[in-house]
């Protein structure tokens, strides 16, 4: 099983960066690569919600993970600490 870590440093208030975390409209926005477009079939922001993402390359390239141009994520919310954390697995 593959994983990945993401560490990104924005220059905005932390509570701004906190409520862009738990949001599901504003994930579907700011989470997507270039060249992209989101899909946010599921997303229950509090300690054991569960939240399920889709990236899709906007020209077919072959190189999705779940399908031939999509990338399918899901996790489990496990800790959120105000304007601090947002633990998933």
């Amino acid at each position: 099983m593959a994983s990945t870590r993401l560490v990104q440093y924005v220059n905005a208030p932390r509570s701004e960066v906190y409520c862009a975390l738990l949001d599901p409209h504003a994930v579907a926005v700011w989470m997507v690569p270039l060249g992209m477009s989101s899909r946010v079939h599921r997303f229950d922001a509090h300690e054991g919600g569960a939240f399920r993402v889709s990236l899709t390359y906007d020209t077919p390239t072959g190189t999705g993970k779940t399908s031939a141009q999509t990338d399918t994520y899901h996790r489990i919310f496990l800790e959120l600490v105000p304007n601090e954390r947002v633990g998933s697995r």
